[in-house]
């Protein structure tokens, strides 16, 4: 519950944040893409930006979290392998017992 609140009050303030800018930057500003010139303003070429870091973040993220699941997944397999190697060794009679 305390967690659900401090993310609500986390994102109120990061939306406040985003009026007091929106609001004091009403400029524009040009930006040549190599093939085309556009004018936004500056509010929503930081936007635009913001957003493209968080996913750029979240696919590089996915891309980390999906290595580390393939490698977890090899991982299991080879301590099945290994641990059922180990029961069958265990179950073998001892041949050189006297």
């Amino acid at each position: 519950m305390l967690k659900k609140a401090g993310l609500i009050i986390l994102l109120l303030i990061i939306f406040g944040v985003m009026i007091v800018f929106t609001y004091l930057n009403t400029g524009a500003v040009d930006l040549n893409l190599a093939f085309v010139s556009i004018k936004p303003s500056i509010s929503i070429a930081f936007t635009v930006t913001l957003a493209l870091g968080w996913l750029f973040g979240v696919a590089s993220m996915g891309i980390f979290a999906l290595r580390m699941a393939n490698e977890r997944r090899m991982l299991r397999r080879a301590l099945r392998i290994s641990e059922s190697e180990v029961s069958s060794l265990r179950s073998l009679p001892l041949s050189d017992a006297n």
